[in-house]
C-alpha cells in the first residue's frame, strides 16, 4: 500500500517560517494563535507586538484568582499553614499549577515564555520554606522579564524568595553567609572562571542587610545593624562600603554585574541555548552578547536580533520539549478548557492535575532542586523513559479520562471537518490542527496502521474510528517527534 498525503486545504497552516518562531516562543501551535498571527500581519508584527505588550493579560489576572495563596501576603499564607487551610508545600503546588495554566491560555505568549526562562534562569525551587514568597517571586520575574536584565537581577537578588532559597535571610556581618554571593557570580552572572574565592567574600559582605522572620511573621526587612561594612572588591568592581544602610553599594554592583561583558556571553549563551540550538555557534552567542551591550541590558532587542539571524531560522526541530511543556502544549493542541480550580476538588481539578501530569513525565516546574535551574538540552529529556511516560499521559488526555473535573474536552465529533471525510484527508486536517502543517507519507501510514483505516475509508461520525478509538488516533500525532520537539 502507498501512504500519499491528500492535502486537507480548507485547514489552513501559517508558512514555515511562522511556525517555527511559534513553536519557540509559545506554549504550543493552536489555530487561534494562527489566526492572532494572521490578524497582526505576519509573525514579525505580531513578534513586535507581543514584546510591546499589545495583547490584553485577561488571563493572567482571572486565573490568579483560581488559587487563594497566588495573591496572598507572605502573613496570609504562613496562617493559612498554621492554621491546617493550606500547608506551605501547597502554596508552592499552587504556583506551579498558575505557572502553567497561564502559558496554557495566556494571549501574551511570549512574556510567560520569557518569564519562564527567567524563572529557570534565577532559579528558586518551589519548595518548602518558600512558601509564603514563592508566587510573588515569580510575579516579580515576569514583571521584569521583556525590560532591562540590570532591573530583573537587581528585582531577583533582593526577593526574600531568593533570600531564603540561598540563606541570605541568615547573613550578617559577623557571619555572611555564601551561597547567594557565589551563586550571583557562577550562575546568575559572570559565570566560572571569571572570579575567585576573595570575590565571593566580598559578594557575600555586600549583600549582608536583608533579613526574614522565618518560621515566626516571615517579615521581610533590611537591617543595617547587620551590613558588613568596609571597602570591598569583585572582580573589577571596587567601592568603599562605609554607609550601614548597603542597599546603595548592592544595586550598584548588581549593576555592574549586569552590564559586565561575562554576563552579556552568558546571558546571550542561554538565550541562544533556549531559542535556537543545544549547541549553538559561537558567532552567534557573540552577536547577541554585543546587542545586549549596546542596549544597556535590554532584552527586547536581543530577541529580535536572535529571530533574525540564520541559526534562528534554520534551527526547526532541534530543541526537546521538557515535562511542564509538553503537558501544556498537548493540553493546547487537544483544544480542551479549563474552568476554575474547585477547592472541594483538590487533585481532581485539571487545573491542579496538570502539575501532577507534568510530574509523571519527570519534573514539574521549577522542581530542580539544584541552584543551576533545570537543564535545557536533549540530553536531559531524550531518554527512553521520558518519552514512554509522555505516552502514556498523552493516550490518558487525548481520551479525556483524567482528569474529568473543571476540564472541557472536544467530542470526537467535533474534530471532522464535514460529515464524510476520507482517512487521508482526515489525518492531513487533524496534521494542520495538532502540528500547523500538513501530513508527510510516515504521518499517514503510522495513523493507518494505529487504526487500521486505509487512506481511502471514508470516515463519518459514526464509524468506529470515532465512537470508540479517538484516543488511538490523536495520539498518533501527540506522541510524534513533531510535538515532542519545539
Amino acid at each position: 500500500m502507498t501512504y500519499t498525503p491528500r492535502p486537507y486545504r480548507r485547514t489552513t497552516v501559517p508558512p514555515a517560517a511562522t511556525l517555527h518562531g511559534l513553536r519557540r516562543f509559545t506554549a504550543g501551535y493552536t489555530p487561534y494563535l494562527r489566526n492572532q498571527v494572521a490578524a497582526a500581519g505576519g509573525f514579525g508584527p505580531w513578534f513586535d507586538r507581543q514584546l510591546a505588550g499589545g495583547y490584553d493579560d485577561d488571563w493572567y489576572a482571572s486565573t490568579a484568582r483560581w488559587w487563594p495563596s497566588i495573591n496572598a501576603s507572605a502573613a496570609t499564607i504562613w496562617q493559612r499553614h498554621k492554621d491546617e487551610v493550606e500547608e506551605l508545600w501547597r502554596a508552592d503546588a499552587n504556583y506551579q499549577c498558575w505557572a502553567m495554566v497561564r502559558r496554557f491560555g495566556t494571549k501574551r505568549q511570549v512574556l510567560e515564555t520569557m518569564a519562564d526562562f527567567w524563572e529557570h534562569h534565577l532559579h528558586v525551587p518551589a519548595s518548602g520554606e518558600v512558601g509564603p514568597f514563592r508566587a510573588s517571586y515569580g510575579k516579580t520575574v515576569r514583571t521584569h522579564a521583556l525590560g532591562r536584565f540590570d532591573d530583573l537581577l537587581t528585582a531577583a537578588i533582593t526577593h526574600p524568595a531568593m533570600a531564603v532559597y540561598l540563606d541570605n535571610a541568615n547573613s550578617t556581618k559577623s557571619a555572611p553567609n555564601e551561597n547567594l554571593g557565589r551563586e550571583l557570580l557562577e550562575l546568575h552572572t559572570v559565570g566560572r572562571g571569571n572570579y575567585g574565592e576573595d570575590d565571593v567574600k566580598s559578594s557575600a559582605r555586600i549583600l549582608t542587610g536583608y533579613r526574614v522572620g522565618l518560621w515566626s511573621d516571615w517579615a521581610f526587612s533590611y537591617d543595617p545593624t547587620k551590613h558588613w561594612t568596609g571597602p570591598v572588591k569583585v572582580m573589577d568592581f571596587e567601592h568603599a562600603n562605609s554607609d550601614p544602610d548597603g542597599r546603595a553599594v548592592l544595586t550598584a554592583y548588581l549593576r555592574h554585574l549586569a552590564h559586565h561583558p561575562a554576563t552579556a556571553r552568558r546571558i546571550a549563551l542561554k538565550l541562544a541555548r533556549r531559542f535556537v540550538s543545544d549547541d549553538p555557534s559561537d558567532a552567534l552567542v557573540t552577536k547577541l552578547a554585543q546587542v545586549y551591550l549596546d542596549n544597556d541590558t535590554a532584552i527586547r532587542p536581543v530577541l529580535k536580533a536572535l529571530v533574525a539571524t540564520t541559526s534562528f531560522k534554520t534551527s526547526a526541530g532541534q530543541k526537546v520539549r521538557t515535562p511542564p511543556e509538553d503537558v501544556v502544549a498537548t493540553w493546547r493542541a487537544l483544544g480542551v478548557r479549563f474552568s476554575a480550580a474547585p477547592r472541594s476538588s483538590g487533585d481532581s481539578s485539571g487545573a491542579n492535575a496538570i502539575l501532577w501530569q507534568s510530574d509523571s513525565i519527570g519534573l514539574r516546574p521549577f522542581g530542580w532542586q539544584r541552584p543551576d535551574g533545570r537543564p535545557d538540552t536533549a540530553e536531559a529529556w531524550g531518554s527512553t523513559s521520558r518519552f514512554l511516560a509522555s505516552l502514556d499521559i498523552h493516550f490518558t488526555m487525548a481520551g479525556g479520562w483524567w482528569p474529568e473535573v473543571g476540564t472541557d474536552y472536544r467530542t470526537a465529533a467535533s474534530w471532522l471537518p464535514q460529515s464524510r471525510i476520507r482517512f487521508d484527508e482526515l489525518v492531513d486536517h487533524l496534521s494542520r490542527c495538532l502540528h500547523g502543517r500538513g501530513s508527510t507519507a510516515l504521518l499517514l501510514q503510522v495513523a493507518c496502521e494505529a487504526t487500521g483505516c486505509k487512506p481511502a475509508t471514508v470516515i463519518t461520525s459514526t464509524h468506529a474510528i470515532v465512537r470508540w478509538e479517538w484516543a488511538r488516533l490523536l495520539t498518533v500525532f501527540l506522541d510524534s517527534p513533531t510535538h515532542m520537539t519545539r
